[in-house]
Formats: C-alpha cells, structure tokens, sequence
C-alpha cells in the first residue's frame, strides 16, 4: 500500500522537529537546549584585544584634540620641536589605524575561522615597535627639559644612556615577534621583553622622580609661579606614573598569562600615553600665558627653561640652583615689571 503524498509530507515534518529537539504532540513540547556558542572559548583572546583596541582609541582621540591645539596656538618653537610632534601624530595615526585593521581581520574576515589566532596579523608585532619609538621621542625630550632647568650634563647623559638601550631592545622585541609570526612561540623572545619593558619603567620611574625634585627645588618665593610649579609636579607624576602602570601590566601579563590577550590590552595605548605626556609638556605653555601676567609668565619661563636663564655650574647642587634661580628671578623682577604693561601679548618662547 503506498502512502499519500500527504502522509509522507507529515512523516519528514514529524521527522525533523524530532532532529531538531521538539518531542511529539503526545509529549510535553520543549526546544532543544542550546550548547554554549564556541566563541566563548576565545573571550580570553578576543576580549582583552578589543578592550585594548578601544582605549587605545578613544586616547588617539584625545591626542589628536592635543595636536589641533598645538598647531592652533602656532607657537614659535624650533623646527625639530615642530618635526617631533609630526612624527608623532604621523606614528599615532598609523598605529590606531592598524590595530583597527587588526580587529577587522581578526573578528570579522576570520569570524568562522578560529586558526586565525594561531598567527599575529603584522599591527601586533608594529606595536613594540612604536611604542619604542614613541618612548624614545618622549624620554629625549623630558631629558632635554632636565638640562634646561640643570644645565648638568652628566644628568643629561644618563638620560640618553638609559633610553636608547631601551628603544633598541623594543625594536628587537618588534622585529623578533614579527619574525616568529606563530603566537604559541611567542615564548621564545621572553627575555627581550622582560629586559625592555623593565628598562622602559625604570626611565619612566627616573624621569618622573627626577623632574619632581627639581621642580620642587626651584620654588622661587612667588606665588603664582610656585603654584604652577606645584601643578607641573603633579602632572609629571601622574603621567609618569600611568605609563609604568601600563607597562608593568603589560610586561606581568605577558609573563603570566601568555596564553591570553592581557598583554596586548596594555600594550596597545602605551603609544598614545607617551604622545600625551610630551604634548601636555608643550600645551602648559598656553595655559600659563591665560592664566598668569606677563611678568610672572616670565618668570616661570626662566624656571622652566623656555628662555636662557643664568646658566649654572654642573657641578653645583640642586640647592645652589634653587638660590641661583632665585636670585634671577629677583634681580630681574624690577626690570620686567616697568614694561609689563606694554607686553600683555607676550609671544610664546621656543622651546
């Protein structure tokens, strides 16, 4: 006897609510249960790569604002001054702009293909390398303000010393990961990443030390200028401090849970936080002239090195700076304030 064709039609019904979960009419109707999506097995990867991704770039937005203010306020610093900050915002736009590229391929080219992870898309590698670069850039010129306010060579020299041992062991990391390509063997460049990001904490931590002994030793008995001492020290802290953080973090994850994206999570905005400190440096300037009359504004300019002050023996201690500095500053009190009226536009000096 040969079935309907709508008997046959109901038996393959019947048959694939039956594969799909769904019982018979006769028994109580419940779906299937879901398994958990296979996606969750890569959040440890995927996750901390994308909060990194993020941060990373709402800090771009904040230093990009940074630079159109700096351009803005058309200061009359020197060419390399005006070459660094382009080639930084150069870098950081590249760098941003990768590591979305990075997020693309990742999880949306690759978004069926898990093995992807196995291998390091090229903007993961560049990250060392830029933020070396970016590191460099920041740590010479914070050594440049210590000279100017010093005038001591040798500390100078140390600078130098302690940052480019660190840049050429970022760019080594960089181009050793880049050689490697597979993610599992990562492992094998753990020393040139121990001794980098070590050596680029303890430049930050010296940096950050150094600046605010000498700022705090230069109070000159004024007022105004010594509360923006005060605030210069805070933010020599502060940005020190949240670049070792990063750092730390970065360098901690990398050794503990290499087989997480936690590492790239602090790794990837490290660049950006380095462009915001040299730019916040420069910017303070703007700021000061607002907020300050033109003869304290001037006085704060010899502190801080954006005139020739008197120059000052290298040898001398940091407490003899603190008189000398005084001294000047008091000496040419009487002479800026006869024409503090007519310069109420005071330009900005070069840095």
């Amino acid at each position: 006897m040969v079935a309907s064709p709508s008997v046959e039609k109901l038996f393959l019904a019947s048959r694939v609510f039956e594969r799909a979960g769904y019982k018979r009419r006769d028994e109580e109707v419940l779906p299937a249960p879901r398994l958990a999506s296979p996606m969750g097995v890569y959040d440890q990867i995927l996750g901390p790569l994308l909060i990194g991704i993020l941060f990373n770039t709402y800090l771009y937005g904040i230093v990009t604002y940074q630079y159109a203010s700096y351009y803005r306020a058309n200061f009359n610093d020197r060419l390399t001054v005006k070459c660094v900050v382009a080639f930084l915002f150069v870098l950081d736009t590249v760098h941003s702009a990768a590591v979305m590229y990075m997020a693309w391929e990742y999880m949306v080219v690759n978004y069926a293909n898990p093995t992807a992870l196995q291998f390091g898309v090229w903007p993961y590698p560049f990250t060392p390398i830029g933020t070396a670069s970016s590191a460099l850039v920041t740590h010479l010129f914070l050594g440049d303000r210590i000279y100017r306010l010093t005038q001591r060579k040798v500390l100078y020299a140390i600078i130098i010393t302690m940052a480019l041992p660190t840049f050429g062991l970022g760019m080594a990391s960089g181009i050793e990961a880049w050689i490697i390509h597979v993610n599992a063997d990562m492992p094998r460049i753990n020393s040139l990443v121990i001794a980098w990001l070590s050596m680029q904490v303890s430049v930050d931590v010296f940096l950050t030390v150094t600046l605010s002994i000498i700022l705090r030793r230069a109070k000159t008995g004024m007022p105004s200028t010594d509360t923006v001492l005060r605030r210069l020290i805070r933010g020599a802290i502060q940005t020190g401090l949240f670049a070792s953080i990063f750092s730390l973090g970065d360098l901690f994850s990398f050794l503990l849970l290499p087989d997480a994206n936690f590492y790239g999570m602090f790794a990837i905005p490290i660049g950006r936080i380095y462009s915001n400190t040299l730019l916040d440096t420069l910017l303070v300037r703007e700021k000061l002239k607002m907020e300050m009359s033109s003869s304290a504004f001037e006085r704060t300019s010899r502190v801080m090195g954006w005139i020739p002050s008197m120059k000052v023996a290298p040898g001398v201690a940091a407490t003899d700076l603190h008189i000398e500095v005084h001294r000047n500053l008091q000496d040419s009190t009487d002479i800026l304030s006869s024409y503090d009226d007519e310069r109420k536009n005071v330009p900005v000096n070069p840095v």
